[in-house]
């Protein structure tokens, strides 16, 4: 049975109208169900209408990173299907623990392309061109590749430094074996992108979804990829935090350049 506060009588010209007040726990579930539409429909609007309103005036030349993305894909899948085109694919675009330092480095951006051999590859190919659009249409093409870049750069690093540190570490160090293992290639991508829009565009929900899948998917199945994409969900949200420092910073240096050298406004 609801319980209301007391009631209130108003004059409504000769007649008096009991008005029932709604109790303090209703309107505090109101107030909650509005501020749950209103982060909602903000995240709808920033996550998914804003870049397809970018899509409509800039046509399909909008999406030339998602279509590159996926193209090399679907071409590195496909090299490896061939007789020896796996071997040709690891050497092009693997990268595992154990290479030297520049040998990996040289791989990485191709690694961008390269799927997980033991995985189905159409499933992640969605994925992979829904984040590039999405990024592309939202950051531009020069940040996209930047910040996927940066994501998988970042898993790639932090893994030498789990292997250096060695199994004795506990709950960071890894075993010598652990450096024989790809790293995840175009995923690590694909959470960075997710998470750095989230970030910036204040998305609670994508950022849920995004971070709270890779948390569970690191517990339930603790692998290096598991390692690599929660190292790409933290680089990401470090470079989205950054994102508004760095125009302040920027505002302030012009500013102060501006004052220094006496540059009219």
């Amino acid at each position: 049975m609801s319980v209301v506060s007391p009631e209130v009588e108003r004059a409504d010209g000769d007649e008096l109208v009991v008005v029932e007040a709604a109790a303090p726990g209703g309107a505090r579930r109101w107030r909650g169900l509005r501020f749950v539409r209103r982060v909602v429909w903000g995240e709808w609007e920033g996550i998914v209408v804003d870049p397809l309103r970018r899509l409509r005036r800039r046509g399909p030349g909008g999406l030339v990173l998602a279509f590159v993305a996926c193209g090399g894909v679907v071409f590195f899948h496909a090299l490896a299907q061939r007789p020896g085109g796996a071997e040709v694919v690891r050497t092009l675009g693997g990268v595992q623990g154990d290479l030297p330092l520049w040998v990996a480095l040289l791989r990485t951006p191709v690694s961008l392309y390269v799927p997980a051999l033991d995985l189905p590859v159409w499933g992640g190919i969605a994925q992979l061109f829904l984040a590039f659009a999405l990024a592309e249409l939202t950051l531009g093409r020069a940040r996209t590749l930047a910040i996927a870049y940066a994501a998988t750069l970042a898993g790639t690093l932090t893994v030498r430094l789990m292997l250096a540190a060695g199994p004795d570490v506990w709950g960071f160090g890894l075993p010598p074996e652990a450096g024989q293992v790809l790293d995840t290639g175009p995923s690590a991508a694909v959470v960075g992108l997710f998470t750095y829009l989230a970030v910036l565009r204040r998305a609670p929900v994508l950022f849920t979804l995004t971070g709270g899948s890779m948390l569970v998917e690191s517990v339930v199945r603790p692998n290096l990829a598991g390692r690599e994409h929660l190292i790409a969900v933290a680089a990401a949200v470090v470079l989205g935090l950054l994102h508004g420092q760095g125009v302040r910073l920027r505002r302030l240096l012009r500013e102060w350049l501006r004052v220094r050298l006496h540059v009219p406004r």
